[in-house]
């Protein structure tokens, strides 16, 4: 909860007038305790993997022939009661397994110190913390991602992401139930190296998650703004880890190229990618 009683006080306090952003956030959240503020994460997670996946669902569903030389596994072609499953099955796990998550972690952020008060970030701020989040959570999410392809993290855990050789955007958080609490400790572990404003954490939650979809979306687009990305990954690059599945060593890397090219376990991918080539 914000520590002024008035947008005065709050101009009294910095010094300066409130700009037209931290006035937005003054009304919205003067009134509202961090926790709850906090919470909103659910809010915004759930919309995110409810709407960001329509568009290639839609073109699975409708528009597949038009665009299949995009599909990365053009002979899977899924159908709507298959979309509404993997929609119903990770519905679930939010339920019961992300937003209780969500809800009891609050004390670790408080301690951690991300923050709800003005002055908000700026815009400098917001982009540098997010290049540290996602490169602190891709190399962690490697290194976690390497073990749950061992022969006991496969069997115990992993086989359930992989139930999907051709994945879509909806399957991107369908996982074990400990799979999803073991990879939420890189995707707070940025924000707990680099507090920022809860602002920037929504963002942070979010972006990750758009991420993911993208990865998982079974296409190709050659206008997706992520190709000017350097070193991303993206839909072809995670799909071929999805193709060979259990026996896959490669392309274990969430968002970027780089853990894979630093040790070795891209060369199945670039043999696949020279003998596609070739023929």
């Amino acid at each position: 909860m914000l520590p002024y009683d008035s947008l005065e006080g709050a101009e009294l306090a910095l010094g300066r007038n409130l700009t037209v952003a931290e006035r937005l956030w003054f009304s919205y959240s003067a009134h509202k305790s961090d926790y709850i503020l906090y919470t909103h994460n659910c809010l915004f997670v759930f919309l995110v993997f409810s709407l960001v996946p329509l568009p290639w669902a839609l073109v699975e569903l409708y528009w597949f022939d038009a665009v299949d030389r995009f599909k990365l596994q053009p002979r899977v072609k899924r159908s709507f009661p298959e979309l509404f499953k993997c929609y119903k099955d990770v519905l679930h796990q939010f339920i019961f397994v992300v937003a209780p998550l969500i809800a009891v972690s609050f004390p670790v952020l408080e301690w951690v110190g991300i923050r709800t008060s003005l002055p908000l970030p700026t815009k400098w701020e917001v982009i540098s913390q997010l290049i540290v989040y996602f490169l602190v959570e891709d190399y962690t999410n490697y290194w976690i991602h390497r073990f749950l392809h061992s022969e006991w993290g496969y069997e115990k855990i992993h086989y359930m992401h992989h139930e999907y050789n051709a994945p879509i955007g909806f399957a991107a958080p369908y996982a074990h139930w400990a799979e999803i609490l073991i990879l939420g400790i890189p995707t707070f572990l940025g924000p707990a190296m680099v507090p920022c404003h809860m602002t920037t954490l929504w963002l942070w939650s979010s972006l990750r998650q758009v991420e993911a979809i993208e990865t998982h979306s079974g296409y190709n687009f050659p206008w997706s703004p992520t190709k000017l990305i350097p070193y991303y990954g993206g839909p072809e690059y995670h799909d071929f880890h999805h193709f060979v599945g259990r026996q896959c060593q490669s392309n274990f890397a969430s968002i970027f190229t780089y853990c894979d090219y630093l040790y070795g376990t891209d060369k199945g991918y670039r043999r696949h990618k020279q003998a596609v080539k070739k023929a």
